[in-house]
Formats: structure tokens, sequence, C-alpha cells
């Protein structure tokens, strides 16, 4: 019958961990059985054939124990996207991968030794020359190689350990060859070594796949590192596109009696982390009115960051057409609904009318803004606001807030408080407000948060506004 895995049909591979768990398990089964049937071989039987199959039965455990790791890394580590388009590595034949054994027995007392065919092939001996003495074997082993075989061979014959150990054999035209050695001493009546025997099975084949494996696997952590520079680099400079490019503080309208300072500021997180979907923006839709806006959408890398250009595209737009703060939530919300990937938003919008000093504003999911007053503060009264993205169709209610001169809002995504949320991170906002007063810049405002907040260990991405009510 032919094997499954013939050349002409090769075996697919397991898609998934299941398949591959039942594989291990059926190994590690195996390898119990074997192990069985080995503890029952005796260890210092004097018949050559007895020794040659515990031999073997060693060989087959470490066979095992390679086959039980190869399962696991198989299991563990998963396989690159099809995106990445790796070379695959050249698969070797499979028959070069079953390993050519051999045996020898070296009589100490006689001075006879015995190899097999195999072996002479192994160690690339002409099989009409003479089997070769330990103190001779070194002789075709390569010169690095050489001290380690000698101590594997004084440690059976003077301390009876078991050998175990490989070393690489020069054979004609260079080729040289990976050799695995397993042996034992006999010992005698009186405790001394008589004889020592020994297996030893041509594993080149083996390692070269085992190199093969490992410098693919260098070559595709090389590859998703570069990769995920290159997706960093994109997702940083697509932030940077989006978001508003000013820095310092900003009048809005630039003229006019009655202005509003405004400065904003990004907080990235202490430790390097994919860009996330937080964004601010201010935007002057005329001489009598201002759009502020902050909010988060769901995600990391390039995909929160264009997500977040799409966002800010839609609000500014509709902003600019006249759609009032809970209505363009609304519009938000359909919006997120048609995307092809599921993602949730929040995010605040506040329409700042200069005339009359007051703020309409809307909310899907998100802190309320926070009104600094004096020396004191407090979180303005929430109107209802699902998440976007969470409950389509659902309406976005508003609220509106006459302000005073010299009066603070302060505008926030969640994680600007590391370590807290909720009503413990506006409590610790709160607690700001002695600072902020004395007719301070909106600009100083936002150094002050950044100073609070902004210089410790931070987990999560996080934007701020202020806008201070300056005529």
């Amino acid at each position: 019958m032919p094997s499954p895995l013939s050349a002409d049909r090769p075996a697919a591979r397991p898609p998934g961990g299941g398949p591959v768990d039942a594989l291990i398990s059926q190994t590690r089964r195996l390898k119990g059985e074997v192990d069985a049937v080995r503890r029952d071989t005796p260890a210092d039987a004097g018949d050559p054939r007895e020794r040659w199959r515990r031999a073997l039965y060693d060989l087959a455990m470490h066979q095992l124990d390679d086959l039980d790791e190869h399962l696991a890394q198989l299991r563990d580590d998963p396989p690159p996207a099809p995106s990445e388009e790796l070379p695959a590595p050249p698969a070797p034949p499979r028959a070069a991968l079953l390993s050519r054994v051999g045996s020898a027995e070296w009589d100490l007392l006689t001075d006879e030794v015995s190899w097999s065919g195999e072996l002479y092939r192994i160690l690339g001996r002409d099989p009409a020359a003479p089997p070769l003495t330990l103190d001779e074997l070194p002789s075709l082993v390569c010169d690095e190689d050489r001290p380690r075989l000698t101590g594997m061979v004084t440690g059976c014959l003077i301390d009876g350990r078991p050998i175990d150990g490989e070393f690489r054999v020069l054979h004609a035209a260079d080729d040289i060859r990976t050799v695995h050695m397993m042996g034992e001493p006999v010992l005698g009546a009186d405790g001394s070594t008589v004889s020592m025997w020994a297996v030893l099975r041509d594993v080149s084949e083996l390692r070269r796949c085992r190199r093969t494996v490992s410098e693919t696997r260098d070559s595709l952590h090389r590859h998703r590192h570069a990769a995920a520079r290159s997706e960093h680099r994109l997702a940083v400079e697509l932030q940077e596109a989006v978001l508003p490019a000013w820095h310092g503080s900003l009048r809005f309208p630039r003229r006019g009696p009655r202005a509003l300072d405004v400065a904003a500021a990004h907080l990235p997180p202490s430790a390097h982390a994919s860009i996330g979907g937080d964004w601010y923006d201010a935007l002057e839709l005329s001489e009598d009115a201002t759009l502020l806006s902050v909010g988060e959408l769901t995600g990391h890398g390039v995909g929160a960051a264009s997500g977040v250009a799409m966002l800010l595209g839609a609000v500014r737009g509709m902003a600019l057409a006249g759609t009032a703060p809970g209505p363009l939530l609304d519009c938000l919300d359909r919006l997120l609904d048609t995307t092809a990937q599921p993602v949730l938003a929040g995010a605040v919008c506040l329409r700042y009318r200069h005339d009359t000093r007051t703020a309409v504003w809307a909310r899907a999911g998100h802190p309320a803004p926070l009104l600094y007053r004096g020396r004191a503060g407090r979180a303005l009264d929430a109107p209802r606001g699902a998440l976007l993205g969470a409950a389509p169709g659902s309406a976005h209610e508003q609220a509106e807030e006459t302000l005073e001169v010299g009066d603070l809002l302060l505008l926030h995504t969640d994680g600007l408080v590391p370590g807290h949320t909720g009503t413990a991170a506006v409590h610790r906002l709160l607690a700001l407000a002695p600072r902020f007063a004395g007719g301070r810049s909106a600009r100083d405002c936002v150094r002050e948060v950044a100073e609070e907040f902004g210089e410790g260990e931070r987990a999560e991405h996080a934007c701020v506004l202020v806008a201070r009510v300056a005529s």
C-alpha cells in the first residue's frame, strides 16, 4: 500500500492546533510504551543481540523526543500570513531523513574490534580495511570534534558513563557527515570494563533539516519585525497627517471681540506600543461658532489611524454643513455600521457659539467635558448617548451649558489618568482646578496636565483638549 506521504501527494498541514495536539498525544503514548519495553531489556546482558535491541530502543526514544519537540513547535508557532510571501525552504527527500545505523564493539581484553557493514559506510571507510581501534577512531573525526569524542570514550571506559553525543566525520571529496554515537561499557566480574559497544547513526540530513528550520524561523522573525516596523511607521505618519498640526494655543475666531483660547496634546504610552485610535480636533465653523471634539476608536495600528481619518473627515464635513452635535453623532453611528470591520468609538462633539457663550454638546459613550470656574471644577451633566457602533439607530441627546469669561473646558479620552478610570480619573482631573486658576492660557493648562499624568508609566494613548473663554 503506498504511503500517504508520497512525493506525488504530500500531506496537507493540519489546519489548527486540534489535529497537532492529537499527534502529540499519540507520540507521547508511544514513547511510554517504548520506554516500558526498554526497561524490560537487561542493561548488562552479555548477549550482543540484547544490547543491540536495547540500543535501538534508546535510538527510538531519541527520535520520538525529537518528534514530540517538532510537533510542539508546529502547534505553538503560527505559520506566516500569506501576504508575507516568505520563500519556502527546500524540502529534503523523505528517505534522506531516515538515519543510517551501524554498530561496533571493542574488546579490551583481546583487542578484537568488530564493525557492522553499515558502519563502514557511515564513517567513509573502505569495507576491505580493518576496523579502527578506539585509539585510531579520532583520526576520522574533524579536528574541532576530536576532544569531544576522546572525552566521551574516556568517560565510558574509566568512569562507566554511557556515551551519547555527536561528532563530524570528513569523507572523501570534503563531504562532512554528522554522526550520533551511543554506547555503554561492558563490565567484568570484578567491575572493570572489559569491552565497549556502540551504535552510531548518520544524522547529517536530519541536522541540515534542523538548521534549515532554524534559519527559516530566524528569517521569519526578521521579516515580521521589519513588517511591524513599517506598519508602525505608516500608522505614525497617518496619525500625524490626521491630527491637527498646530502647537501651542489657537484663538477662535481669529478676529472678533469674543474669543476662545484652545490648546491640545496627544500623550503616548511610556513603552513602545502600536498607534491607537485617539483623536482631538478644533475647527472654526464661522466667526460665530467653533467645533471641539475628542474621541477614540477601538483597534491599533494602520487600521485605527485610517478609521480616525474617516471619522474626522465626516465630523468636519457635517459640522461645516451646520449639523448639530447630537444628529452629527447619529450620522457617525450609521457610518460605522456600514464599515467592513465592526468597530466601536467613543466621542464628544461640542459646538460653541461665541456671541452667546453657549456650548451645545453631545457624547457617545464618552467621558463628559469638565468645567473649571474659579478654583473649582465639575463634570457637565451628561446627556444619554451610546458608543458609536454599539447600538445602531439609537439617538444621541444634546445638552447646553452657558459659560462665563475665564471658564475653562477640558475634553479628554479614556486613559488620560494612568491607573484610574471613570469617577476616580475625573476626581484626579478636577483636583487640578487650583493650578488652572489665575487666568493662565490653555497651553499652560495642557502643560500642567502633561506634567501631572504624562511623565510616569502610561499603558495607553490619550488625548486632552483645553478651551478657555478668553473674552
